[in-house]
C-alpha cells in the first residue's frame, strides 16, 4: 500500500512538471503580432531602404544613396541587357559583401542587398563592365 501511495505522488509530480513546462494548460494562447519595419529609423532620419534603377539608357540612377545601418538597397534592371551588380573592388567584391546578393539581373528583374549593418561607404559596379562609370555608384551607410 505504501509503495502505491508513493507511486501516485510521483506520478502527480511528473504530471505537474509536464504541465508547467508546456505553459500551463489552462491559459489561452495569444495570437502573435507581425512586427512592423519602419521606413525611417528613430535616429538620423535616414531611410532603411533605397532603390537604384538601371535605366533604359544603361546607367544607374541615382548613383549614390544613403541608408541607415541595417538598411537594404533594391536594384531594378530596366535596361534591355543583363547586369551583374557587385561590390567594389573589382574583381574581389569584398568591400561590402551584402551587395553581392544582388548579383545577376536580367532585364525587368529586381533584387535586394543583404542588410547593410556596418557604417561605411560601399562602392558598386557591374562585374562584367567594371570600367563603365554609368554602372558604378555608392551606398552610404550612416
Amino acid at each position: 500500500m505504501r509503495q502505491s501511495v508513493w507511486m501516485a505522488v510521483a506520478a502527480a509530480v511528473v504530471a505537474a512538471a509536464t504541465v508547467a513546462a508546456c505553459g500551463g494548460g489552462g491559459s489561452t494562447p495569444t495570437t502573435p503580432t507581425t512586427p512592423t519595419t519602419p521606413t525611417t529609423p528613430g535616429t538620423g532620419g535616414n531611410p532603411s531602404t533605397a532603390t537604384i534603377t538601371i535605366g533604359a539608357n544603361g546607367t544607374v540612377s541615382p548613383s549614390s544613396v544613403t541608408v541607415a545601418p541595417g538598411g537594404r538597397v533594391t536594384f531594378i534592371n530596366n535596361h534591355t541587357l543583363a547586369h551583374d551588380m557587385s561590390s567594389d573592388p573589382h574583381p574581389e567584391h569584398t568591400q561590402c559583401p551584402e551587395i553581392n546578393q544582388v548579383g545577376f539581373l536580367t532585364p525587368g528583374q529586381q533584387r535586394t542587398t543583404g542588410n547593410l549593418n556596418t557604417v561605411r561607404t560601399c562602392g558598386f559596379h557591374d562585374h562584367n563592365l567594371p570600367e563603365n562609370t554609368g554602372l558604378q555608384g555608392r551606398i552610404v551607410i550612416q
